[in-house]
């Protein structure tokens, strides 16, 4: 339960400390996102899996991943060989497919054309990587944010809606604007890729109302 007067000056760091061990993070979207060694296979998933979460819940998301699994397409590479036509159709649970189609077409054609691979992409320094990811349409600030701290393991905080409603809950700051928050999040953090992972994962699971928290294992 959070404390009603939060202890110090520091409502951030003092949030996180009180909800970290609240929630289970080893399940859904977060097993992935949160998964401290990820192969290639994996940031590329979750590469694919930010533009797919764009206005929809997580599981369309599966549903479309599934879809491009059995098709044999759920790689970078796979995506810009079949074209958006066909990945259209492979990811229409997710909705607004055939936008979304284009977005990660031209996504997966950056990540190669500019560095062949996620590997030698997770070597480019963050600045520059996020004006990269910028140019790419369909990505704004959040999905960029999403890749770099969650695919390539970047040292940035991502926000979104649910964040700015964790925001306004705890009284934590008035202004709402993306960079201003980026900024007081990342200031009153420890700056660690593994903290900023699961500080961002733990404030959506607290912004839904049927979040499953951890079970405590009980000898009776």
């Amino acid at each position: 339960m959070i404390t009603k007067k939060l202890k110090n000056d520091n409502k951030i760091k003092t949030l996180y400390k009180e909800l970290k061990d609240k929630y289970d993070l080893s399940e859904g979207q977060w097993a992935l996102w949160c998964k401290r060694k990820k192969s290639k296979k994996d940031k590329e998933q979750i590469i694919i899996e930010a533009i797919l979460t764009q206005r929809i819940n997580w599981k369309n998301v599966e549903l479309s991943m599934i879809n491009l699994k059995k098709a044999r397409a759920d790689s970078l590479k796979d995506i810009v060989n079949i074209g958006p036509q066909k990945l259209s159709l492979l990811i229409r649970p997710s909705g607004f497919y055939q936008t979304k189609s284009y977005y990660l077409f031209h996504l997966a054609q950056f990540v190669l054309k500019n560095y062949s691979s996620v590997e030698k992409m997770q070597k480019e320094n963050l600045k520059k990587l996020r004006e990269g990811l910028l140019t790419v349409k369909g990505v704004g600030k959040e999905t960029a944010d999403d890749i770099l701290l969650y695919a390539l393991e970047k040292s940035i905080f991502v926000i979104d809606e649910y964040t700015r409603r964790f925001v306004k809950k705890y009284k934590i700051a008035k202004d709402l604007s993306y960079d201003y928050l980026q900024n007081l999040f990342q200031k009153n953090l420890p700056q660690s890729i593994r903290v900023y992972q699961d500080f961002h994962a733990i404030i959506v699971l607290e912004g839904k109302p049927f979040a499953r928290g951890k079970v405590e294992n009980k000898n009776i």
